[in-house]
């Protein structure tokens, strides 16, 4: 028999007699027939209650992670609730870590099965919702303990409105905010089991530190975001009700700690603020609730904590006050007088134009509260996106029957009307929020594609439904259903605003490369569905439509008009219901002085335009980057480098992922492209000619085959000036200028291919040769005999005179670049020259050849060569006009 086996066996033992046989085995010089009394004169700190909680943790630390977990469950099983409550806090921040970060606990964000196959199976059976770590929750709910959660660790907005003194307006902090004793300064939570243990798994995706950079974790196969799918497919089920609690097969009931009242329905949630006190007082629960809510208590807590946890992280009223005039305003006055305060009346055009930056520049910021600068991680936003497509999933199991307008006049049980209220009720607003942060200061790089994806689940309802639509043959988009009308114009902003929160993102964007192309037909490929573009159209007249004031409005009790209506009604009273709904939804997110930007006005068709442009402009540079690939392949590199092929030492590339991904990159660029362009088109309905014009407005025309491109400039009066469009291209790489080196040729930098030593010695020497021989070589390159021509051609310089002097400083200063005839012996000091000659003499010497015949045999060869060049060189000059 095992120690811990000898421990479970003697635990109905008196405390003190239990106490003397959970001694470590270097006391065991107390005999177990030892009186209590003996030995709790011998050992009186064993008669503390949290023994057990010490000896546990002492176990985590010699103990293997397979022996511990069966040492648990053994515990949970035998232990009465008196016992384990002491060790759950433990337990579970042991398991998620500490709320501060520096304990990692299991480190489920990296666990992967794999991986570590056994510890990752032994840590999914403890923690799932049907595992012992649940036991332990319902166990300890059956008795109705309460435990502290600290208030400073909660989300920024929820912490500053607990603090004030404001009750938040989830009720899941209803009547459980624990005041601190008289001079006390921590404010806590009294939670109940299940809440503190959701509250920690919750949280500790947010409070540990991100995973590094060098560890390379696929989110989807590791161990906690696998546990949030098992939670929310066990307590959000789309078919069945939620599994009853385990502690009830036991024999014991776990009770319901906060029901729903009948006088709190989800309508009410969202009410003004009011004293913490008066709300405190007014939501206490009361004991006879209805009996049927006890049925998704634990639903309606785990689908909270996860929202509040995840999403609230930006408070509503803060964000309306960024959106507000006056707010803007006051931050351009506040950058205005920064701008003063940085810059001296001395340069007042410095200044001038700081300003007139600040005034154009967006409101990206703005002097922020405590708790409202958090920067959610990539992983963070994969988490949200499954929840947020089980929560699509949940809602849509409601049958026809249940779904439809006339069932909520009829009896239905708690958990069909939590999956109608799930996501209007708590989650719309707070992503809205959530999603608004992360296009405005994500990064722009390709890691957006998680919020991308986030943002588009949520905005395709009708993938999740149970009655998917077939494809059809011919690879066509299915048609939007009638049906979503309702959801589309009560998120109408998550539809426009959205959108343009990412055209203004694309329209920054370097289009040539591959995802960032695959983000821009995400997008467009979504919003082309047949009948979504006309259904966002509607809802945008709907809030448009102005205000129709009718006595006695009661937006839920309209009814059809007949046709006895009178014909003076401009607007029917449904579709003044629907308005109704439009409206409060933008003005309850965006506040009541918000101005709307229509998506199909003209103002967002501008940027669409303007990102057609890009497109196009984008596809052309994938087109002349491909030609480059295709022209200087890398097999003929290496003859370049033996100097077989000519190396233009003045050429220069932009480097692009395209380099590094070859010609299928180029591929799927262009394709990606193609199709975003025509789903544009068809989503804002533009027609040929209008991207033809387009096309030709970009100055697309190219030279050489489409081979090289000047970014986008105007004529001055002091040679090319860029235009704003230019310097985006410049910046993102699409367009460059060609750079070429027009000084001294004997004095350009050391090539990588070249010996720098030998160079300097090479010039030394030729130096010295141009000035000893100057006036010879003059002499010669002046006969107009044969000779004339032949040291024409090696002693000058004939690219001189066709190179293009781009700088008009570079023109007024032609003239003192004129150089006389020289020898240039710097072709000497190549590396590929030298290797050359070493192979010439290695081939020679295979023929019997020495080194001095092979020697005057490359001479004469040589010499052959340059008095034909001389010849040809010659006789072009003649046909020159």
């Amino acid at each position: 028999m095992t120690t811990f086996q000898r421990r479970m066996a003697e635990w109905r033992l008196p405390a003190l007699r239990r106490a003397a046989l959970w001694v470590p085995q270097w006391f065991s010089k107390v005999a177990i027939s030892d009186s209590p009394r003996e030995v709790a004169m011998a050992f009186p700190h064993l008669q503390q209650p949290s023994f057990l909680l010490a000896s546990l943790k002492t176990d985590s630390i010699n103990k293997p992670f397979a022996q511990r977990c069966q040492d648990l469950v053994k515990v949970i099983e035998d232990f009465p609730a008196k016992e384990l409550h002491t060790i759950f806090p433990w337990l579970v921040e042991s398991i998620f870590g500490s709320l501060d970060g520096i304990l990692v606990g299991w480190n489920l964000r990296c666990l992967q099965g794999r991986v570590n196959p056994i510890e990752y199976s032994i840590a999914m059976e403890f923690l799932d919702p049907g595992g012992p770590m649940m036991k332990l929750v319902y166990k300890l709910q059956a008795e109705d303990y309460k435990f502290d959660f600290p208030v400073s660790y909660l989300p920024g907005p929820v912490k500053a409105s607990i603090q004030e003194h404001v009750l938040p307006d989830s009720p899941l902090y209803h009547n459980k905010i624990q005041f601190p004793p008289t001079g006390g300064l921590s404010l806590n939570l009294a939670l109940n089991p299940f809440e503190y243990y959701i509250f920690f798994f919750a949280l500790s995706l947010i409070t540990q530190k991100p995973l590094p950079v060098s560890l390379h974790v696929r989110t989807s196969d590791c161990a906690y975001f696998i546990l949030v799918d098992r939670y929310l497919s066990w307590f959000l089920p789309t078919e069945g009700s939620v599994p009853p609690p385990l502690s009830s097969s036991l024999g014991g009931v776990s009770p319901s700690p906060a029901p729903r009242t009948p006088a709190m329905p989800f309508a009410s949630y969202g009410l003004h603020h009011t004293s913490l006190l008066k709300r405190h007082l007014s939501h206490q629960t009361s004991v006879n609730a209805d009996p049927a809510s006890h049925e998704i208590w634990r639903s309606e807590t785990l689908l909270q904590v996860f929202v509040e946890m995840w999403l609230h992280h930006y408070s509503l009223e803060m964000y309306q006050k960024m959106q507000s005039p006056h707010a803007k305003l006051e931050v351009l006055h506040y950058r205005l007088s920064v701008s003063s305060a940085l810059h001296s009346p001395a340069q007042p055009s410095l200044q001038a134009l700081h300003a007139y930056q600040v005034l154009t520049a967006p409101v990206l910021f703005l002097i922020l509260p405590h708790g409202e600068a958090f920067t959610p991680t990539e992983e963070h936003v994969l988490v949200v996106r499954l929840l947020l497509k089980h929560l699509h999933a949940f809602a849509n199991s409601l049958k026809p029957e249940q779904a439809s307008p006339s069932a909520h006049s009829h009896a239905t049980s708690p958990l069909e009307e939590f999956k109608r209220a799930a996501v209007p009720r708590f989650v719309q607003q707070k992503l809205y929020l959530f999603l608004q942060h992360c296009f405005g200061h994500w990064p722009l790089d390709a890691s957006f594609r998680a919020v991308l994806e986030m943002w588009l689940s949520y905005l395709q309802p009708w993938r999740y439904a149970p009655e998917k639509q077939a494809q059809s043959s011919d690879s066509q988009p299915r048609c939007v259903s009638e049906k979503w009308a309702p959801f589309v114009q009560e998120n109408l902003l998550m539809y426009t605003k959205l959108f343009v929160g990412f055209l203004n993102r694309a329209l920054r964007t370097d289009l040539v490369s591959p995802k960032n192309a695959l983000m821009v037909f995400r997008v467009a490929k979504v919003f082309a569905q047949p009948n979504l573009a006309e259904m966002i159209q509607k809802g945008e007249q709907l809030f448009l439509e102005p205000e129709l004031v009718i006595p006695h409005r009661q937006h839920r009790l309209f009814t059809a008009p007949t046709f006895t209506s009178s014909f003076l009604s401009p607007w029917p009273p449904a579709v003044t219901d629907a308005s109704f709904k439009v409206k409060s939804h933008v003005y309850s997110l965006e506040g009541q002085d918000c101005k709307y930007t229509p998506m199909f006005g003209p103002e967002i068709r501008t940027l669409v335009l303007r990102l057609a442009q890009l497109i196009t402009q984008a596809k052309q540079t994938a087109k002349s980057i491909s030609d480059q690939c295709v022209d200087s392949p890398s097999s003929r590199s290496f003859l370049s480098w033996l100097g077989f092929c000519p190396v233009d030492a003045n050429s220069s590339y932009t480097a692009n992922d395209l380099d590094e991904m070859g010609q299928d990159s180029v591929r799927k660029t262009d394709e990606y492209l193609e199709k975003a362009l025509e789903y544009l088109r068809q989503i804002f309905r533009l027609s040929e000619a209008q991207l033809t014009q387009l096309t030709l407005a970009l100055g697309a025309t190219q030279d050489e085959n489409g081979k090289k491109q000047l970014p986008d400039c105007i004529v001055g009066e002091d040679g090319l000036i860029l235009t704003p469009l230019g310097r985006y291209q410049i910046i993102n790489g699409l367009r460059r200028f060609e750079i070429e080196y027009q000084g001294d040729s004997e004095l350009q930098p050391i090539r990588s291919y070249e010996i720098a030593s030998l160079v300097r010695a090479l010039f030394w020497l030729s130096s010295a040769i141009n000035r000893r021989f100057a006036g010879q070589m003059v002499a010669l390159c002046s006969r107009h005999d044969f000779l004339g021509s032949f040291c024409r051609y090696h002693l000058t310089e004939p690219a001189l005179a066709n190179r293009h002097l781009l700088s008009p400083v570079g023109r007024r200063q032609v003239a003192s670049q004129a150089r006389g005839p020289r020898l240039s012996l710097r072709f000497l000091g190549s590396y590929r020259t030298l290797l050359s000659l070493l192979l010439a003499f290695f081939v020679a010497s295979l023929f019997c050849v020495g080194p001095l015949p092979c020697a005057l045999l490359l001479l004469l060869g040589y010499l052959l060569y340059a008095m034909a060049m001389t010849l040809l060189t010659e006789r072009g000059k003649l046909h020159q006009p």
